[in-house]
């Protein structure tokens, strides 16, 4: 039976964390993130299920916490309809901090139009630059007719799972072509601070879990060749120089895939031809193209049943 990987995150002092990471590493778990802050520090991991109650026992002896992280080994793009202040307020900035919170990565992106119903749409690089992504997260406001017959036009072309954030009380199956809608967050001036509010963010955590676990349930039917940790850890040992990257998480996690940091015309050849133990070379297994962001190297692995194994 093959194991199961639980995501959850540490958080402590940074004196002898290091014991975290080597039995991590004894137990066949993944780090998905290092960051520290000062004396502390945060460890996103995947443990496997069998083995989590050893990992709780020694952050209890270091004086940390350890909590499951549902949403960690995502990657989610938080869209917002313009640039402009009245689309990109507080509001948006929060429901991206604690999407974090939950253990995924957040890009947030705001379209080049979206002010007027008649020219409510999305070009044709924003689509493709939010299909790189597992979900995307459409921050909205306080107007219902708005939420259901005009943003909806922003929605064509996005291929993945469409999440669907405002004020008011609607439901999913009013609004064209989204997948999740999910009221009381809506457009105001000020942090998300008061406690409906935070009871509202909490609210999102929760349903966009629903929505990643039944994203896992499908991929589950049909698994990768390889798991996306797998790649991310033979990347880290093989391409030294992913070490240099001062960008956050130089390697970042998807349900499906990855998006590593680093030039693809310089490195999409070296990375093509990561080896792993059992035999396979990575581009064996994984479509790696140029991203949409920056140049990036973006890699989807594709299943056993494409490619008729899986190590």
């Amino acid at each position: 039976m093959a194991t199961v990987l639980e995501p959850y995150i540490y958080e402590g002092g940074i004196y002898k964390h290091g014991l975290l990471l080597e039995l991590l590493e004894d137990l066949g778990g993944y780090l998905v993130q290092k960051i520290p802050a000062a004396t502390e520090i945060t460890l996103v991991m995947l443990i496997p299920d069998k083995d989590i109650r050893l990992m709780e026992d020694l952050s209890t002896k270091l004086l940390g916490k350890l909590y499951k992280s549902p949403l960690t080994g995502t990657e989610i793009a938080v869209v917002s309809p313009t640039l402009a202040y009245h689309h990109l307020p507080h509001s948006a900035c929060d429901v991206a901090e604690f999407l974090r919170r939950g253990g995924c990565n957040t890009n947030m992106i705001g379209l080049a139009r979206g002010m007027g119903r008649r020219v409510a749409l999305s070009g044709d690089y924003e689509r493709k630059l939010i299909n790189e992504h597992d979900i995307a997260l459409f921050s909205f406001g306080t107007f219902r007719d708005c939420i259901i017959n005009k943003k909806p036009k922003l929605f064509e072309g996005i291929e993945v799972p469409v999440v669907v954030t405002g004020a008011p009380d609607i439901k999913t199956e009013d609004i064209p072509n989204a997948d999740m809608y999910i009221g009381g967050i809506g457009r105001i001036s000020h942090r998300l601070r008061k406690g409906s509010e935070l009871d509202g963010l909490d609210n999102m955590n929760a349903k966009v879990s629903e929505l990643i676990d039944s994203m896992r349930e499908e991929i589950a039917k049909d698994p990768l060749a390889v798991l996306p940790a797998r790649a991310m850890k033979e990347i880290t040992d093989q391409i030294p120089e992913i070490s240099t990257v001062l960008t956050p998480a130089p390697i970042t996690l998807q349900l499906d895939g990855l998006r590593v940091k680093l030039p693809y015309d310089e490195f999409q050849e070296r990375i093509g031809n990561i080896e792993f133990d059992e035999g396979p070379i990575l581009s064996e297994m994984a479509r790696i193209m140029p991203s949409k962001m920056k140049n990036y190297i973006l890699i989807k692995i594709q299943t056993k049943s494409e490619v008729s194994f899986g190590i």
